[in-house]
């Protein structure tokens, strides 16, 4: 796509035409997108690049139901922290790192290597000898020979799966997946010993964390280890006799879609897993992540069409199937957020920001926050950072900053790539009111988070 002057030139056109077609002048519409004259002034004469925020509340000022926002350059579909990777930090060489392996049959090996020589690729053997003399692989197996995979096993690594997501909302994600990872290779391993009905049971716990482990990944800024896993859980639950993960990993691919801001890969995504869901659980999950697609895209009856279905579905969800989990297994955990009393009306004021309304936005967002659980620290900095951009684009910057100071302070051990996407946002808009002190110091702080994450 061109996104060179002559694009520039043909959306500043087209923004005069629109704008003179509802009978308001520079400073009118100045006022209604809370950008300033002189700026929309050189994005009508193509000497600015419109920015897909301006684009959306321009089409929602002017009515023009996504065309403006068709016009706009698409953001590159790169990862969601430059360089692709989980940790950008420049690395310190020196010191020990852990390595473990996990065969598919229950083996498991540990060793040691200096980060210097891992970094260098020297390393090609990475178990520890045995003490006894015996490899890690055969020591695994005589152990696990011994496991009992009856319910109370099951039940136990139920429960820790509760405790591994309320570690997740207050720990960062890189430090806690090798944990995940561990219990999912434990399961794995669990159910090829067990009787079938326990081993089913296992597979799809196993499953259930590593779609959760996928999560991790993606919130480290790791897109293709997120799929990685999200694939694996595919794998898992259809051994375990249930096919919805598959479903659902399509909604996840549709949020990695989403935070690139591909409105048409999201919406496909979401479609396509709406037809293959059963469930009202993850069928509503799906049209949630639809109407997402459809707000970036500008289009905002097929996005209130999508939330009044997932709202529709998601009130079928009654305590019982919750637990189940959405997809047949008794007792296990549920699929999705956790953390949001009312899921469709939080997507609700998302899609406002996304279609250009931030005041409305900042209404919904600002009275769903206060239903989260206090101990939710990352769903409460997610939606926090999505609350302090709504209020900044709403002309609210004081308010903005407010909101966004908790977000900074809980960044270290947090370490959130979808938080942080929302931040880079909020740091362009603040610097509209530099002149501010409150702002200033916000920004300080938030430039420090973003340089210091890539």
């Amino acid at each position: 796509m061109d996104t060179g002057p002559a694009r520039n030139a043909l959306f500043g056109t087209e923004l005069r035409r629109r704008r003179l077609g509802a009978g308001l002048s520079l400073t009118d519409l100045a006022a209604l997108v809370h950008y300033s004259r002189s700026h929309l002034s050189k994005v009508e004469t193509g000497v600015k690049a419109p920015s897909r925020d301006l684009a959306r509340r321009c089409d929602a000022a002017l009515g023009c139901d996504g065309a403006l926002g068709a016009l706009a350059p698409a953001r590159s579909a790169g990862s969601l922290r430059p360089g692709g990777g989980p940790d950008h930090r420049e690395a310190d060489d020196s010191g020990e790192v852990w390595i473990v392996s996990m065969g598919p049959d229950g083996g498991t090996g540990f060793g040691t290597v200096s980060r210097r020589h891992l970094l260098a690729g020297a390393v090609t053997g990475l178990t520890a000898p045995d003490p006894r003399g015996r490899r890690p692989v055969e020591r695994a197996r005589s152990t696990q020979a011994a496991v009992s995979a009856d319910r109370e096993t099951i039940a136990s690594f139920a429960a820790m799966f509760g405790q591994m997501r309320g570690l997740g909302q207050k720990m960062a994600p890189g430090a806690l997946m090798p944990a995940l990872a561990a219990h999912t290779h434990a399961l794995r391993s669990t159910a090829a010993q067990a009787r079938p009905a326990e081993r089913d049971a296992a597979l799809m716990l196993a499953g259930r964390y590593a779609e959760y482990t996928g999560w991790m990944a993606q919130e480290a800024g790791d897109d293709v280890h997120a799929m990685w896993w999200t694939d694996l859980a595919v794998e898992l639950t259809a051994a375990g006799g249930d096919e919805e993960m598959a479903a659902y990993a399509m909604v996840r691919r549709g949020l990695i879609a989403l935070y690139r801001h591909d409105a048409t890969t999201t919406i496909e995504l979401a479609e396509g897993a709406f037809s293959r869901a059963r469930s009202p659980r993850v069928q509503g999950l799906a049209a949630q992540r639809a109407a997402q697609g459809h707000a970036i895209a500008g289009d905002h009856d097929a996005c209130f069409r999508a939330l009044d279905t997932a709202a529709e579905l998601l009130s079928r969800v009654d305590g019982e199937a919750a637990a189940d989990g959405g997809h047949g297994s008794r007792g296990g955990p549920v699929i999705g957020t956790s953390n949001v009393p009312d899921p469709v009306a939080m997507t609700t004021g998302w899609c406002w920001f996304d279609l250009g309304r931030p005041a409305r936005a900042a209404a919904n967002l600002s009275r769903e926050l206060d239903r989260i659980p206090a101990g939710a620290e990352r769903a409460r900095a997610r939606y926090s950072a999505r609350l302090a951009l709504s209020l900044a684009g709403a002309g609210e910057p004081e308010q903005a900053c407010a909101v966004a100071a908790p977000v900074l302070d809980a960044w270290e051990r947090l370490d959130s790539a979808t938080v942080r996407s929302d931040l880079c946002g909020l740091s362009r808009a603040l610097n509209r009111w530099h002149a501010l002190a409150e702002v200033r110091d916000t920004r300080v702080r938030l430039l420090a988070v973003l340089r210091g994450t890539g």
